[in-house]
């Protein structure tokens, strides 16, 4: 098939840790004509949805992965599949390419993930959806409100909805002299909605990646275990990547969240468990394939072209 990819710049890519790339790999490897368009290439005109693209052809070499040919117009509807693979932050024109997929989608163009519950299903929201699955949190942007939970949780984490790999992600606690600084700040002072969950202990054990393709979770999950003294389990924060497997409460929050997510198109996504709790669903552009792969023997990216494949069949 003729198979497109919107990513960020391949240039800049990490390959030891990218999951793009090996998706790239594995299309190119059964034959598939690899398209590279990158997030401001989208755009629309009288007749349909259209991309400045380069034909790609992509390489397992840490000194040269990519080799990118002329850039040309192109109506997205010569595609038979997209992957949206554009990293957060999630802002208006994250939004406005959903928009030119959607379209492109409409001329019969298979998009994964599905645009519209790309907008629909934020990252730290759309996790509430499941709140048997969560544990206890508040979405505001009302600083008396975080103010209350933290006393009454004493010990929580306070984020940004619309960011990635562990930025702006405080730790805040009752006695903590510093949380009307960071609560004016991670608000904008009050201007943007946040969310603040109790903390949970068991992060020193890491924050658990379970990838999941059309609703089934893969054999395994990835702890990512964080440096000593520090908060945040994600690999970009320099956290060690170890082997888990599933545990039967794992499962039973796959169980529950899997067939939603299927349902809405959603065909590759990455929960995020700490402990017993699921604390993100990550619809964007879900990594640790490569972790997956050198630490649980799963290969992800021939899983997730089998799926996309049979979409087409």
């Amino acid at each position: 098939m003729k198979f497109g990819v919107v990513m960020d710049p391949i240039s800049s890519i990490n390959i030891k840790k990218d999951s793009t790339l090996p998706i790239l790999l594995e299309a190119q490897s059964r034959k598939h004509d690899l398209f590279y368009i990158e997030p401001n290439s989208l755009f629309l005109k009288g007749d349909g949805a259209y991309a400045l693209a380069q034909e790609l052809k992509v390489s397992d070499n840490p000194e040269n992965w990519f080799e990118l040919f002329k850039k040309s117009e192109m109506r997205l509807s010569d595609l038979e599949m997209i992957v949206m693979r554009q990293d957060p932050p999630f802002d208006i024109n994250y939004i406005y390419n959903t928009y030119i997929l959607e379209a492109a989608e409409k001329e019969g163009v298979v998009v994964v993930n599905k645009p519209q519950s790309l907008r629909d299903c934020n990252e730290k929201v759309f996790a509430t959806e499941f709140p048997q699955c969560c544990t206890t949190f508040l979405v505001t942007s009302n600083k008396d409100l975080l103010r209350d939970f933290i006393k009454d949780h004493l010990d929580t984490v306070v984020k940004p909805l619309d960011g990635m790999g562990g930025v702006s992600i405080f730790r805040v606690r009752s006695l903590d002299p510093n949380i009307s600084v960071i609560l004016e700040n991670i608000t904008e002072n009050g201007d943007k909605k946040v969310m603040i969950q109790k903390y949970i202990p068991e992060i020193t054990d890491g924050d658990k990646r379970i990838l999941l393709i059309d609703g089934v979770p893969m054999g395994g999950a990835i702890a990512r275990v964080p440096l000593e003294g520090e908060l945040r389990g994600n690999l970009a924060a320099g956290a060690s990547a170890v082997a888990k497997s599933l545990t039967n409460k794992d499962k039973w929050i796959c169980e529950q969240v899997g067939p939603r997510l299927k349902e809405l198109g959603l065909t590759l996504v990455g929960l995020d468990v700490i402990g017993d709790y699921l604390t993100e669903i990550n619809v964007t552009s879900p990594t640790c394939f490569r972790e997956y792969k050198n630490l649980c023997d799963i290969d992800v990216a021939s899983v997730f072209l089998d799926c996309l494949e049979g979409k087409l069949s």
